[in-house]
C-alpha cells in the first residue's frame, strides 16, 4: 500500500508531541488553527520570495497577514491580547514558514519572541509599549556593543548594533550592552538588554550579503539616549528564571530560561529551510537526467533524501522534546538542571552545522543546475549558510562547555 498523505503525517507527530493535554500546547484547537494558517500561507510566501530578497525586507503584507494569524501573538501575555501558548507551538508555526521562505520565518522567530521577552521586563516596560497598541513589534540586536552611563533614574545609551533583522517593521528595539561599575568596566554578569523607543535611534540601511536577504538585518545607530531602569532587563534574572515581570506574568510559560527560548527563533528558521531545501531536490531529482535514468531513480540520490529526511524529523523532535522537559519543570515549579540546560543549548546550536553538511550534500547531488542563479535548492542553501552566522548558531563553545562539565568541571557559560 502506498502512503500518499505525509502531511498528515507529519503534522500527527506536532499534534501528539509536547501538546501535554492543555490548552495552550501542540493539540490545542487554536493550535491547529495556527499552523492551518501557516499552510495557507506558503504560496503566497514562494511566490515573495524573490521580492524579499530584491528590496532586503519582507514583504509588509506579508508581516500583515502573520498579524491577522495571530503568530505575533503566539507568546504574548494573555493581558495583552496575547495566546500566551507553549514555544512548542510558535516552533511548529515557524518551521512551517521557514520550508517556504526562512527569511520570512527568521524576522517573525526574532521579532516575535520579543513579545515573549517584553512580559519578563518590569511590567511598566509593557505598558510603555502596548499601552496604545498591543500590536506594536519590537526587534532587536543583542550584542553587548553599547556604551552605557549610569543616570538618575536609569541609563544614558549610546552606540552602534547591527543585525537588527526586520527593524523596518518594528516601533521598539531591544539593544545589548555591559553596565559598567567600578570594580569591572566590562563584565558580561552585568549585561542587560535595553528597551528603546524608534524615536530614539536610526536605522542605517546596509544589509547587503548572500542568504536570508528579505530579513532587512540592518545597523541601529543609538546617540545618548536615556533608557530608565524599567526598560533593562538583567541576563542573570533570565537566566535565575526570576524576573521583575513575573510579578505579573506568572504562568509557566515566563519561567523559562531566556536564552533556551531565544535561540529556537534562529535555529528553527534554518531547520525549516532545510526542509524546504529538500523538497527543493526532490523536485531536481524528478526531471534531471543521470546518464540514461532519472536522477530520481539513482540510488545514491534515494539514499541521501532518506537521510536528510530522517535527520530533519530528529532534529525537529529534540527541539518539541527538550521544550517539553522544561515546560514540565516550569509547571512543577521545580528548575531545569543545569546539566540538562546546557545540553538543550547544545542540541540547538548544531542545528545550524547539519543542516548546512546537508544541504552541501544535497546541492552537490544536483550537479550542474544546483549551481545556476534561479537555482531554487542553491537559494535554500544560501540561506542555512548565512544563519550560521549568528552567534546562537556557532555550536562549538557550547559543545566545549557540554564537554568541559561532563569531565568535571564547573559550567562556564549563563547563556543557557
Amino acid at each position: 500500500m502506498t502512503v500518499q498523505n505525509n502531511t498528515l503525517q507529519n503534522d500527527t507527530v506536532l499534534e501528539h508531541a509536547g501538546g501535554s493535554g492543555n490548552q495552550y500546547g501542540l493539540q490545542s484547537p487554536r493550535a491547529q488553527q495556527l499552523l492551518q494558517a501557516a499552510r495557507d500561507m506558503g504560496p503566497a510566501l514562494r511566490m515573495r520570495r524573490d521580492k524579499a530578497k530584491a528590496d532586503a525586507r519582507v514583504p509588509d503584507e506579508t508581516v500583515r497577514e502573520m498579524r491577522d494569524a495571530g503568530f505575533f501573538k503566539i507568546l504574548q501575555p494573555e493581558q495583552w491580547g496575547g495566546y500566551a501558548m507553549d514555544p512548542q507551538v510558535f516552533y511548529a508555526v515557524g518551521l512551517e514558514v521557514a520550508k517556504h521562505c526562512p527569511s520570512t520565518a527568521w524576522i517573525l522567530g526574532v521579532i516575535a519572541v520579543h513579545n515573549w521577552q517584553l512580559a519578563v521586563f518590569d511590567d511598566q516596560a509593557a505598558q510603555d509599549v502596548w499601552a496604545d497598541d498591543p500590536s506594536v513589534l519590537i526587534s532587536s540586536s543583542y550584542a553587548p556593543v553599547g556604551k552605557v552611563k549610569v543616570v538618575d533614574g536609569g541609563f544614558e545609551l549610546s552606540g552602534r548594533w547591527s543585525f537588527s533583522s526586520g527593524c523596518e517593521h518594528c516601533q521598539w528595539v531591544f539593544l545589548g550592552a555591559v553596565v559598567p561599575t567600578p570594580e569591572a568596566p566590562f563584565d558580561m554578569a552585568n549585561y542587560r538588554t535595553f528597551l528603546v523607543p524608534i524615536s530614539d535611534y536610526e536605522i542605517v540601511h546596509n544589509w547587503d550579503v548572500v542568504g536570508l536577504q528579505g530579513t532587512g538585518s540592518h545597523d541601529i545607530v543609538v546617540d545618548g539616549a536615556f533608557v530608565p531602569e524599567h526598560r533593562t532587563h538583567k541576563s542573570m534574572d533570565g537566566f535565575l528564571c526570576d524576573n521583575p515581570g513575573n510579578a505579573v506574568n506568572d504562568a509557566p510559560l515566563y519561567r523559562m530560561p531566556f536564552m533556551q527560548v531565544f535561540v529556537r527563533a534562529v535555529c528553527t528558521a534554518t531547520l525549516g529551510a532545510l526542509d524546504g531545501a529538500l523538497q527543493a531536490f526532490i523536485e531536481v531529482a524528478k526531471t534531471r537526467q543521470v546518464g540514461p535514468n532519472k536522477m530520481s531513480d539513482d540510488p545514491f540520490a534515494r539514499v541521501l533524501a532518506a537521510e536528510v529526511k530522517a535527520e530533519f524529523e530528529e532534529m525537529k523532535l529534540t527541539m518539541i522534546r527538550n521544550f517539553d522537559a522544561m515546560m514540565a519543570c516550569c509547571r512543577s515549579g521545580e528548575p531545569i538542571p543545569i546539566d540538562d540546560r546546557i545540553r538543550y543549548r547544545y542540541d540547538s546550536a548544531v542545528v545550524a552545522d547539519r543542516c548546512l553538511a546537508l544541504s552541501s550534500k544535497m546541492l552537490k547531488a544536483a550537479g550542474s543546475g544546483g549551481i545556476r542563479g534561479d537555482s531554487e535548492l542553491l537559494g535554500y542553501h544560501l540561506d542555512i549558510l548565512a544563519s550560521q552566522a549568528h552567534v546562537a548558531n556557532h555550536s562549538t563553545p557550547f559543545a566545549m562547555n557540554m564537554g568541559s562539565v561532563m569531565f568535571g568541571n564547573q559550567n562556564m557559560d549563563y547563556a543557557l
